[in-house]
Order: structure tokens, then C-alpha cells, then sequence
């Protein structure tokens, strides 16, 4: 191996994990979809790597068709912007949505009692929600959140760019080394999905030991929120 592929090896792996570690939208919202959604880690696991793979992949197939027709990095990091600036409106409009509907939920299943005075005089009050009663009317609704989510988290993840990857490859195919481009391609796409896989599995795992039984209607509404606040912080703060 070539000192010349190291450093691009390292420089690939490096970009990968810092790129990933300090963008929240790689893992916030599959911790708080996870809790809220009570996915399994198996399941989680699943979504995670797949909105990974197609995280990096979209990247790539654009740097492919950029080498291949020889447009020039600093149109392709334009074009990366652009995706990026959709997204994460995309990822703030469905956190937003998330939020509305997570906080329709909690009111309507606020815990209320009832009183019950029986014709031989014997009364008592208990308590209960009409979430819960009429879970049967909702259900379908549910199984549908269960089905959509995942998927809309994948179409968001897909139109995200992985801006530092463009001139990664670029740099490489420039040299004519087309081993090179893949050596780097695949070294930023595993460290990127791993480090995501990673957070978020750690994570899931240590937020399933909090007791959370009071804010357990609250849960899809704060998953929402937090969408929505790791949306707006990689739009207008950069990370």
C-alpha cells in the first residue's frame, strides 16, 4: 500500500467518524424513534444501517457521475448543498409533524376518573383513558406509523448528502487509481454506518433503563421535538 493511499485511508476513516459524531441528524432521530415507536435493537439495528447505506451510497453515485462526466468538485459540492439545505427542511417539516401528532396523542390520552354509584349504594371512582379504551378504532392507524416512519426516515436519509466524501473521491480519480476510489469509498462508508449503528444501538440500550412511566404518553411528542431542534440545528447552526 502506497503512503499516499494511507493517508487517504486515514483521512477517509477520520472524516467518517467526526463527520458522523458531530451530525446529530445521523443518530438522534433513530435513539428517539426507537424509544417512542418501542422498536426491538433488531429492528433499530435494521433501520439504522439501511438509512446509512443509503445516506453514503446517494453521495457516491453522484461522485461516480461527476468523474465519469468530468463536472468539476466545486459544482458537485454545490449540488451537495442543495440536498443538504432539503433535508433537513425535510428532517425539521417531519419532526414538526411528529410533534403535532405525538401531542394530539398525550391529550387524548389523558388519565381522567369516573364516578359510579351503583342501585345498592355502593360507589367508587376509577380511572382510565380513551386512548386506551378505544385502542381498537386507532389501531390501524398505528400499524400504517409503523410502516410509513421507517420509510420516511430513509427517503430523508437518501436526499442527505455526505458532503466531505465528494472530494474523497475526487482526489483518487484524478490520479487515475481506480482501486484507490474504491478503497476509499468503502473505508468512509463502513467507519460512517458503524459510528451511527454504534450511537444509536448504546444509546437505545442505555435509554431503555431509565424509567420514564410518567412521560410515557409523552414519549412520540418528544421525539418530535427532538427531529424537529436536530433538524433546525444542522440548518442554521452548521453542524
Amino acid at each position: 500500500m502506497s503512503s499516499e493511499l494511507s493517508v487517504l485511508l486515514i483521512a477517509a476513516a477520520s472524516i467518517g467518524l467526526f463527520h458522523t459524531l458531530f451530525g446529530p441528524d445521523h443518530y438522534l432521530p433513530f435513539i428517539v424513534m426507537s424509544k417512542s415507536g418501542k422498536w426491538s435493537l433488531r429492528k433499530t439495528a435494521l433501520i439504522t444501517f439501511f438509512c446509512g447505506v443509503g445516506h453514503v451510497l446517494s453521495s457516491v453515485l453522484l461522485g461516480i457521475i461527476g468523474i465519469v462526466l468530468g463536472i468539476a468538485i466545486i459544482q458537485l459540492e454545490a449540488f451537495e448543498s442543495f440536498r443538504g439545505n432539503i433535508a433537513a427542511w425535510a428532517l425539521i417539516a417531519f419532526g414538526l409533524i411528529y410533534f403535532v401528532w405525538g401531542a394530539r396523542q398525550a391529550f387524548r390520552n389523558k388519565p381522567h376518573q369516573h364516578f359510579h354509584l351503583h342501585k345498592n349504594g355502593v360507589s367508587h371512582t376509577h380511572t382510565h383513558t380513551h386512548n386506551n379504551e378505544h385502542i381498537h378504532v386507532h389501531i390501524e392507524n398505528e400499524n400504517e406509523n409503523e410502516t410509513v416512519i421507517p420509510w420516511v426516515l430513509f427517503a430523508i436519509f437518501v436526499f442527505g448528502p455526505c458532503e466531505p466524501l465528494i472530494p474523497l473521491l475526487m482526489y483518487p480519480a484524478a490520479k487515475v487509481n481506480f482501486w484507490s476510489l474504491i478503497f476509499v469509498t468503502i473505508t468512509f462508508g463502513v467507519v460512517t454506518i458503524t459510528t451511527m449503528m454504534s450511537i444509536v444501538l448504546i444509546s437505545a440500550v442505555g435509554i431503555s433503563f431509565v424509567p420514564v412511566s410518567k412521560l410515557e404518553r409523552y414519549t412520540h411528542a418528544l421525539a418530535g421535538a427532538t427531529i424537529f431542534l436536530s433538524g433546525m440545528s444542522i440548518q442554521f447552526l452548521g453542524l
